[in-house]
């Protein structure tokens, strides 16, 4: 039978914040990414009438290799603090035999 540990309990809620913040900056970057590169390309639409050469797509490019990065940050296990927490406790586990 599991009792109401309160400390475990604010962890868990703590660490669920953290999680959905974590999210959060993820959407908001993604957001700021369409929105800018809208502009950026609305900008070389007008200064080049369409018939001039394209060069919007270099900042789609350099910002979106920055935008996987933090998706991958936030969607694989690797990088979050619980994956060190239980990657310790695993070779702690394998130090005691």
């Amino acid at each position: 039978m599991t009792g109401f540990d309160p400390m475990s309990d604010e962890k868990a809620l703590e660490q669920a914040r953290k999680r959905a913040e974590e999210i959060q900056a993820l959407y908001i970057h993604a957001l700021v990414y369409l929105v800018v590169n809208v502009g950026i390309f609305g900008v070389n639409w007008v200064t080049t009438g369409g018939d001039g050469p394209w060069w919007f797509y270099w900042s789609l490019l350099g910002w979106g290799i920055g935008l996987a990065v933090h998706l991958l940050v936030v969607a694989a296990p690797v990088f979050s603090s619980s994956w060190v927490d239980n990657r310790t406790e695993r070779i702690m586990r394998k130090r005691r035999g």
